[in-house]
């Protein structure tokens, strides 16, 4: 246990380090200078000398490592600075518009969930049929669609021809449907595939075939066995593809103008605002990290052999 222990601490530690240091670089050497946004130079007329003091000011006259180190101190205390832009604390940026983009994934889940594991399921149960070959279209023609243009499809059809729901905004429970469904439906086109994949492998293996020996009905083989059996290459993939979950998310904000971190960090590209883009990055990397924790200890609990084989130490 001490041993477990000690190495997750040290996989933590240097994926900290790992992640801080490669956001703080790639942003510092981003196109553009924040000095010049700021003092808003296509409006203003401004000296060079103003410029050099202002650049002074903000400490991008150091050397990079140590701005790293100025940086890195402060987030170890959880401060990521203000905004260049704002003047407001970048961490109270982000937890205004974590919840906008909290029910947004939520949601995009919720319908891929409800989408990708009947449509599935279905196929797996009935290969060959006419639904089979639907969901086999259905995985071709989302895996072609980008999400941005199902989005401005959804907008014209369900919220400016027909009036359903609002094309922009945050209010209430209809603003979700829009972004929701393009999101959901955009990443469930390569799960579907998946179930029906990891069911029909799971469908095959001598315990199902011993199982209908014994009488078992066929519904209680296919939730307490089949599918359970199915379910770890799917949170596999799960957690190796929420990076493009929320990298959709992004994408899914700005069109629908949804107030969240996703739109936040646009805007602060836009403007190049180092210390919104670093502490959004950082934060962002910290959660997939936990989500991916998480799905490991899941992959244990849904797969006895995994489990079988570290208690015989193999």
């Amino acid at each position: 246990m001490f041993r477990i222990f000690g190495r997750r601490f040290l996989e933590v530690t240097l994926f900290i380090l790992a992640i801080t240091f490669v956001s703080f670089l790639f942003v510092r050497l981003a196109p553009g200078d924040p000095v010049l946004t700021i003092l808003q130079v296509d409006d203003v007329s401004i000296t060079s000398d103003q410029v050099d003091e202002l650049r002074e000011e903000m400490g991008f006259n150091d050397p990079l490592l140590v701005q790293y180190g100025r940086w890195f101190m402060d987030f170890i205390r959880m401060d990521f600075g203000q905004s260049y832009i704002t003047k407001q604390p970048v961490m109270t940026m982000i937890i205004s518009g974590m919840p906008a983009t909290l029910e947004l994934s939520i949601g995009a889940l919720l319908v891929m969930v409800s989408v990708a594991l009947p449509l599935g399921s279905l196929a797996a149960l009935y290969r060959q049929s006419w639904i089979d070959q639907f969901s086999r279209a259905f995985s071709m023609v989302g895996a072609a669609i980008p999400s941005f243009w199902l989005g401005f499809l959804l907008i014209d059809l369900l919220a400016v021809r027909w009036g359903l729901f609002p094309t922009m905004g945050r209010e209430g429970i209809q603003s979700m449907v829009l972004p929701s469904v393009t999101l959901g439906l955009a990443i469930s086109s390569a799960y579907v595939r998946l179930v029906r994949s990891s069911l029909i492998d799971s469908l095959s293996h001598d315990f199902i075939r011993a199982a209908r020996s014994r009488g078992i009905s066929e519904t209680r083989i296919f939730f307490s066995h089949a599918f359970r059996y199915s379910l770890p290459p799917v949170i596999t993939v799960f957690g190796v593809s929420l990076g493009s979950l929320i990298g959709g998310v992004v994408v899914i904000e700005v069109i629908f103008a949804y107030p969240g971190m996703g739109k936040m960090v646009v805007d602060s590209i836009r403007s190049r605002d180092y210390p919104v883009i670093q502490g959004y990055m950082v934060i962002m990397a910290i959660l997939v990290f936990i989500v991916n924790s998480a799905v490991d200890v899941s992959y244990r609990y849904v797969n006895p052999e995994l489990r079988l084989k570290e208690k015989d130490g193999l």
